[in-house]
């Protein structure tokens, strides 16, 4: 039991005596024009998505040929595409916003 004593005194005046190592401080400004990048090719990859599916929906348009179920998936192809370049734009307009906010909060 004195041992354990004795130990545990060694530990603690060792603990107590150590200097705090302290992190450098973060360059947020990195992990920001990374995620801004990665955003950026996101939202240009659903741009050209989008443009290949009102093609695709645009041409299921005309060769329809007065087919009504022909005719409605491509007019919903058309939407959806239109829906999803929408999202995608407003996500990227969103997190430049937030960016923005975040580099006037925090600095640069």
């Amino acid at each position: 039991m004195r041992r354990f004593h004795s130990l545990l005194t060694v530990l603690s005046l060792t603990l107590l005596s150590a200097t705090p190592a302290f992190a450098a401080p973060a360059d947020l400004s990195k992990v920001q024009s990374f995620a801004q990048s990665i955003i950026q090719v996101l939202v240009t990859l659903a741009g050209l998505l989008a443009a290949g599916f009102f093609v695709m929906g645009g041409i299921g348009y005309i060769t329809s040929s007065g087919n009504p179920e022909h005719l409605d998936k491509s007019k919903r192809t058309i939407i959806f595409s239109a829906l999803g370049l929408a999202v995608s734009i407003g996500a990227f307009v969103i997190s430049n916003i937030i960016a923005e906010l975040a580099t006037t909060a925090f600095g640069r």
